[in-house]
């Protein structure tokens, strides 16, 4: 007899998708039988595998953060699908379109057939999501965001990770104090890699040479999720902004420096726990996709990333393996 088909639409990226692991775990509990589809951009598929509250993925993207034109479902209709990508009438209708038995997404004026919990702009990401499974009776739990051991080795087992890219140039810290930071932690006998997702080749080339980093400690241009995420797990620590690299050490218990601006750790920082220091200094809100620099991250010093760093050295990391934040 074939399994009733859940699709959870959340075509975004790879931070977007660690963020919505409690929902996609929760939803796996509150349907148990079902046979859950993630619609979401096929590199993530190791991601979700690693979730456990996945069996399936189903390619989806669109450029930015927008959403998808139309999904390539199969089949009869979902019995239930899950907007878990937005809160308006475009992630409504795409999902509509495919006439689901019961739809479960937030409440818009522009969808008022749709009887949703409201959208709060100023949630934290995680917690957003749960909300809003609670309001339909599923229950949920934002700190269930751990993942398990990556399989393979770390390629550079204890070596504090540097990653200065992000989705957007306003999320990016100035890669000369990252350069900066990388050779005062080498100074302290500490390993440095620096990484980079797909097109920072030249960003994390440039880090690695104001650093004096040996060619195998610059790793730019997308590391296979394998790779990247051994590394991550076997980290003493990630420095970063707030990008998906970031959420990445949250889930495998890794010790995090991270840069904010222009977006408030408030709606997307890790827990508030020792091994997870923030920096941010508060002002308005910038745009997350703005092509310069945001004031807020701009007034980060060096020495405050090696202080927030200093902090970490005196904190004990968590049993590997955890299914939760705390």
């Amino acid at each position: 007899m074939t399994r009733p088909r859940l699709l959870v639409l959340r075509a975004l990226g790879l931070g977007d998708l660690l963020a919505g692991v409690p929902a996609l775990r929760a939803l796996r509990r509150g349907l148990p039988g079902h046979d859950v589809v993630l619609a979401a951009p096929a590199a993530l598929a190791p991601v979700a595998r690693a979730s456990g509250a996945v069996d399936r993925l189903l390619p989806a993207c669109a450029p930015g953060r927008a959403v998808p034109r139309a999904l390539d479902w199969d089949g009869p209709p979902p019995d239930v699908a899950v907007d878990l990508h937005g809160n308006g009438p475009p992630s409504h209708r795409l999902l509509q379109s495919l006439r689901p038995r019961r739809l479960l997404a937030f409440a818009h004026p522009g969808t008022p057939e749709i009887e949703g919990p409201p959208w709060w702009a100023e949630e934290h990401e995680r917690d957003r999501w749960c909300r809003f499974l609670e309001f339909y009776g599923v229950p949920a739990d934002p700190a269930d965001l751990l993942l398990p051991p990556p399989s393979g080795p770390s390629p550079a087992p204890g070596a504090v990770v540097l990653h200065p890219g992000a989705g957007a140039p306003s999320r990016c810290w100035p890669l000369e104090r990252y350069a900066a930071v990388a050779v005062a932690l080498r100074e302290r006998g500490h390993r440095v890699v620096v990484t980079g997702g797909a097109g920072e080749e030249e960003l994390v080339a440039r880090v690695a040479r104001r650093a004096d980093l040996p060619d195998a400690d610059a790793r730019g241009g997308g590391l296979p999720f394998e790779r990247l995420s051994a590394l991550v797990a076997g980290a003493r620590a990630v420095v970063s902004g707030d990008t998906g690299i970031a959420h990445l050490a949250v889930a495998h218990g890794t010790p995090t420096v991270t840069l904010f601006g222009p977006v408030p750790p408030s709606r997307w920082g890790p827990p508030a726990l020792p091994r997870h220091q923030v920096l941010w200094h508060p002002g308005p809100d910038g745009d997350p996709h703005g092509h310069r620099t945001d004031p807020a991250l701009l007034r980060i010093a060096t020495d405050e990333v090696l202080d927030a760093f200093d902090r970490l050295e005196r904190v004990e990391r968590p049993e590997p393996g955890g299914r939760r934040a705390g």
